[in-house]
């Protein structure tokens, strides 16, 4: 599935409010006495043990997707594993909790608080007197400014990715003591929590070339419970070993070993014990559960199971009758047939005798899952076309049934299904509260009358005299203009100028224009009462302006060119000015991306419903986001944006309004969508410049009101977490919002067990 890896450091483009009316931002969320920030779907799974219950030494074998080009985490080229890295080896001054707030970390920090606010923002923080780099020397100021220096974005003489927060401070100093950083900023700064995480020691930012080149392949010197022992490029792997020099709990492993492993690749090194800990994809999800057979006790959980609750058939699953079939035909009287099921018979066995040791050899992982701290979306590319009306965009909103989609991903893994409702937090984060209200509950018919509004209309292309094709009200006016006055002809099955009611979607060979036959549409239809009262629910359809857009009237009766039929109509394509709307639905095509592809889909089927096709490109993995989501060489498309405890910085330039550079193109940041508005760049602005945190919370909350009301994306699921481990691993898996404590992981002692969420967190959608 992609994933946009980048930390979150985005924001959105702008759409401008429609037309009076139809968007009324309701209370701008926030605003009820209850905490809209709810609780954490779901559990973190990591067969959390007591470090008592854990046994001293040890390799964990960890497969990662690559290896890192550089260790430096801010520099561009950076990724996942750089990211898992710095957590094991470097100092971090806050790490995430279970609900994915900033928390100090003990090990390098005594207190960090701001102690003045005027005339300038100063926080002050204590570090822990026995912290030192692995060289034995203390981690200081100078450490804290020299990454500022290289980060504050004055020299560009630093290739860095970015230097949020960082250009927000004037000046570091040594405090009280030298075990104080006193920092002031030069503007108030309200994520400052944010900064100084992963610290880098001032040997590696001190100078541009040191920071550029010197903790690409290696990081001589570190702070962490881990240190790097190497990068391995040819064998694909990333060797950690303990620390010496660490003054916090010991590591309870020797090393871990982070194994560059193709996603599809990953169930076959499980098999073979070439790993301990690997996430993995539902289809190897489901082979590990049912090796590992039902669970022992309700800590467990459920075991991930094929479609229907049973297990997916395989080379055993052969019935009574088969077997008994086979017994006769290799033992009859034709000799030809008898040799051949012979053979046959020796093919299965071999395969059954390698299903079982396949079965066996994961008979020893469990699937451990929780729900990512990341969220899909569907992002509408407002740059041009016709995703450039804000009415459109709203209107394929509005068709989406978001339920059912998380539940169509993560209902069959035991997962909480409920759709996210924010772009900036999830569920359990203290930003969080759910502002799709701003946009409206799924609604075909109100999603129509905004195609309507925009002038897109039933009774798709149509042809012209000329062979050419119409089609839309506008259009077939332009037509009637220039045939007025001519004799129109009438003889059976030429065009005379007009249609039948009820029968857009039909042409002269009787089949519809969707390419399905009468029957086909009947059974999609329901026929019968349903159909009655979707033509009910269909006439008198009207535009946000108030005006009819539907002329009623029973099918088979007589109406210009361009007229709305009241029923039936809602499978009819639309279209203006002779085009039909029809959007390019760009997706991967790589392995892993089953998922994406399920989900797009039924996202089809979904605007289908409303009139609007889509042309389904499925491109390569490596070309999906370069060359098509940045570069905006879609209109659909669907991707993942990590969550953040820092939304105020993290995702303002996602959703930022894009400006023109000084080539005269356009500088979007990360808002691939192309769209965002004024007033949601100011309410980014404030609440990172205010340091009273509620009132932060309410200005992020009123910009995702206005995000979700911009329609330029539709946050749709929380990504499942899916992650083999060993049985006897403790403190390693499905992570869930925190960030992983590394000298916990190990093996268990003999006899003792790791704590597993009781039962699959679950939660029904909320309606």
């Amino acid at each position: 599935m992609s994933h946009v890896g980048v930390g979150p450091r985005a924001v959105m483009r702008s759409v401008a409010f429609l037309t009076a009316g139809v968007l009324a931002v309701p209370a701008l969320a926030g605003c009820t006495s209850e905490d809209p920030s709810g609780k954490p779907l779901a559990e973190r799974d990591v067969a959390a043990a007591a470090r008592t219950s854990v046994s001293d030494g040890g390799t964990l074998r960890w497969a990662v997707d690559s290896v890192p080009d550089t260790l430096n985490a801010f520099q561009s080229d950076a990724d996942a594993t750089t990211t898992r890295v710095a957590q094991a080896v470097l100092p971090s001054m806050f790490r995430m909790d279970e609900t994915g707030s900033p928390v100090r970390n003990p090990d390098y920090l005594e207190s960090a608080e701001v102690v003045d606010t005027e005339p300038k923002q100063v926080v002050v923080y204590k570090l822990n007197q026995q912290a030192v780099w692995s060289d034995g020397r203390e981690i200081g100021a100078a450490d804290f400014a020299a990454q500022w220096r290289a980060l504050s974005g004055k020299d560009s003489a630093y290739w860095t990715a970015r230097n949020a927060g960082y250009d927000r401070i004037e000046k570091i100093e040594r405090g009280a003591s030298d075990l104080e950083v006193k920092v002031t900023f030069s503007r108030p700064y309200a994520d400052w929590k944010a900064l100084f995480t992963p610290l880098y020691p001032k040997d590696v930012t001190g100078t541009p070339d040191a920071f550029n080149d010197g903790a690409r392949r290696a990081l001589k010197v570190s702070a962490g419970p881990f240190a790097v022992k190497k990068v391995d490029t040819k064998g694909d792997q990333v060797v950690l070993t303990g620390n010496p020099r660490w003054w916090g709990e010991p590591a309870k492993l020797d090393q871990i070993v982070l194994r560059a492993v193709p996603r599809d690749e990953r169930v076959s090194e499980l098999v073979a014990g070439k790993l301990d800990l690997a996430e993995i994809d539902p289809e190897t999800a489901d082979e590990v559960g049912l090796a590992a057979g039902p669970p022992r006790d309700a800590a467990t959980g459920t075991p991930l199971m094929g479609p229907g609750g049973s297990p997916a058939p395989g080379a055993q699953g052969r019935s009574a009758a088969e077997a008994l079939r086979s017994w006769a035909v290799a033992n009859g009287s034709d000799e030809e047939a008898a040799e051949e099921e012979v053979l046959a018979r020796e093919e299965r066995r071999e395969a059954e005798a390698k299903a079982r040791r396949r079965q066996q050899a994961l008979s020893g992982f469990e699937v451990r899952k929780s729900l990512e701290p990341a969220y899909t979306q569907l992002a509408l590319n407002g740059a041009d076309g016709p995703l450039a009306d804000e009415r459109v965009r709203r209107a394929v909103a509005r068709a989406l049934d978001r339920e059912k989609l998380a539940e169509a991903v993560l209902k069959p893994l035991g997962l909480p299904a409920e759709p996210v409702g924010s772009h900036l937090a999830l569920s359990g984060q203290p930003a969080y509260a759910d502002g799709s209200g701003a946009l409206g509950e799924q609604n075909a018919k109100e999603a129509r009358a905004l195609l309507a509004d925009a002038g897109w209309v039933p009774g798709g292309p149509v042809k012209k005299k000329d062979g050419e094709e119409a089609a839309g009200a506008e259009k077939d006016k332009k037509d009637e203009e220039e045939k007025d006055g001519k004799d129109e002809k009438k003889s059976g099955g030429d065009d005379d100028g007009t249609y039948i009611v009820g029968e857009d979607n039909k042409n002269t060979d009787g089949k519809n224009t969707d390419g399905r036959n009468e029957g086909d549409r009947n059974d999609d239809d329901g026929g019968g009462d349903d159909a009655k009262d979707g033509a009910d629910r269909e006439s008198g359809e009207k535009h946000s302006s108030g005006k009819n857009t539907a002329q009623g009237g029973a099918p088979g009766a007589y109406a210009p060119k361009g007229t709305a039929a009241p029923a039936g109509a809602a499978a009819a394509p639309l279209a203006k000015d002779g085009k039909a709307l029809t959007l390019r639905f760009v997706l991967p095509s790589g392995p892993g991306s089953e998922t994406l592809r399920t989900v797009a889909d039924r996202i089809t089927d979904m605007l289908k419903e409303i009139g609007i096709g889509t042309e389904v490109s499925k491109v390569p993995d490596e070309s999906y986001f370069k060359d098509h989501i940045a570069a905006g060489e879609y209109d659909l498309a669907l991707y993942s944006w990590p969550a953040s405890a820092f939304p105020a910085t993290d995702a303002r330039p996602i959703y930022a309004k894009p400006v023109p550079a000084a080539d005269g193109s356009l500088n979007v940041a990360q808002n691939y969508t192309r769209v965002g508005t004024d007033q949601v760049d100011q309410l980014f602005d404030r609440a990172m410049t205010t340091l009273d945190q509620k009132e932060a919370r309410g200005l992020l909350r009123k910009a995702d009101s206005r995000i979700w009301a911009a329609a330029g994306s539709v946050p749709l699921y929380q990504r499942p977490q899916l992650v083999a481990a060993r049985e006897n691993l403790a403190n390693a898996g499905a992570f869930g919002f925190e960030t992983p404590v590394y000298e916990d992981m190990g093996f268990l002692k003999k006899g003792a067990h790791g704590s597993r969420p009781s039962a699959p967190a679950s939660s029904s959608p909320s309606s």
